[in-house]
């Protein structure tokens, strides 16, 4: 009623305004749908598959590097080095010659103790022919006495000479033997001037050089190690203690060597619980490597993490453990958008779990659950696939 009582100027300019305002709404819509819609987020995802599982418990803190044979090595006596054979790396025998200390003073007690040695056995041997002499004298004159010939007086003074000569004697013999263990402390005083290889191995470090003056330390001042007895000592969690048992397989890695892993066993469980104040209760256990040139490769000290394989599935479905979050859910791709699902997990470690219920094989799952705007409802691309073999 009121556009028809308008007239036909005026209502041309409404149904202008009108078309006008139309367009306007269309395009907010149009670029809304297109220009302004929000992007999707870009996620790495993975697929269900079937696969080999472990069920495996780990260190509760980083484990280390150990050898069996390591000593820290010191000369017994003190003195000044006059030769060093190794230097750090060098490979050793065992009883090899490591360091040697100036020995000259040594060496002429020895030659002193070698002369008293003479001396003492030539006045030993002229005691006991005295002797000898005043024992046979003795003898005769005793039996001259039994022929009431010789006085008794006579005799008395006579074994009293020999017992004095006797005495000499055994004093002579008892000066020898003194002299002799002289010698002998001489003799091992000279072992302790040198340090020998007690295994073969490679010389780590030397904190002595050439005419310094050392004495004996527990510290050592040569460290010297048998590659060939590397082992990886690792504290487990006392809860897990009780499933660990001596042969059972063991991945190893290591902070140098990132990118690889190694095979070993457990070959010793400790036999109580470390219970240092302010620490987790802790089992250690140590594990060899099933490649000793593998071990011998690796370095004393070296950050090492373990894993101990409890059981293996070898064909279950899984997904990367990196897929799950909170409350073992993860985040599904249906038509381009995150759904939320709960899901049930089996036997699962670093690598993966086992899905026994919640995912089916061949569907997408997210695995890049790094960034805070990857949640249900959102729109996304995958631009990585991570392949799960």
């Amino acid at each position: 009623m009121v556009l028809a009582s308008l007239d036909p100027e005026r209502l041309r300019k409404w149904r202008f305004r009108a078309l006008v305002v139309i367009g306007i709404v269309a395009a907010i819509f149009l670029l809304e749908a297109t220009v302004l819609a929000p992007k999707p987020i870009p996620v790495k995802t993975t697929v269900v598959r079937r696969g080999v599982i472990d069920s495996t418990v780990t260190n509760s803190k980083a484990g280390t590097i150990r050898a069996r044979q390591r000593a820290r090595l010191s000369t017994e006596i003190g003195g000044r080095v006059v030769e060093i054979t190794h230097r750090e790396g060098g490979v050793v025998a065992q009883g090899e010659l490591l360091l040697l200390l100036n020995d000259s003073t040594l060496r002429a007690q020895e030659t002193q103790a070698i002369e008293a040695i003479r001396a003492s056995d030539a006045h030993y041997k002229e005691a006991c022919i005295t002797r000898d002499k005043e024992r046979r004298e003795y003898n005769r004159k005793r039996k001259l006495a039994d022929q009431n010939i010789v006085s008794e007086d006579l005799l008395d003074q006579l074994l009293h000479v020999y017992q004095a000569a006797k005495a000499a004697c055994d004093a002579a013999d008892a000066e020898r033997q003194k002299v002799r263990a002289s010698r002998a402390g001489v003799a091992a005083d000279l072992d302790k001037v040198s340090i020998y290889a007690p295994f073969p191995g490679v010389i780590a470090e030397v904190n002595v050089e050439v005419g310094e003056w050392v004495t004996p330390s527990p510290e050592g001042i040569i460290d010297l190690i048998n590659r060939e007895s590397l082992y990886v000592s690792a504290p487990m969690d006392e809860i897990d203690s009780g499933r660990i048992e001596l042969g059972q397989p063991v991945r190893v890695t290591v902070d140098s060597r990132p990118d690889e892993t190694f095979l070993g066993k457990v070959t010793r469980i400790a036999p109580y619980v470390l219970d240092i104040e302010a620490q987790n209760r802790t089992v250690e256990i140590e594990v060899e490597l099933d490649d000793p040139e593998i071990a011998s490769g690796l370095l004393p000290g070296t950050s090492a993490d373990v894993e101990v394989i409890l059981n293996t599935l070898e064909d279950a479905p899984r997904i990367p453990t990196t897929a799950l979050f909170q409350n073992n859910r993860v985040l599904v791709v249906e038509d381009d958008e995150l759904v939320e699902r709960e899901v049930e997990i089996g036997l699962r470690n670093w690598d993966y779990a086992e899905i026994k219920s919640g995912l089916e094989e061949g569907e997408v799952v997210v695995t890049s659950l790094d960034r805070v705007e990857v949640e249900a409802g959102q729109t996304v691309e995958v631009i990585q696939p991570d392949d799960v073999s």
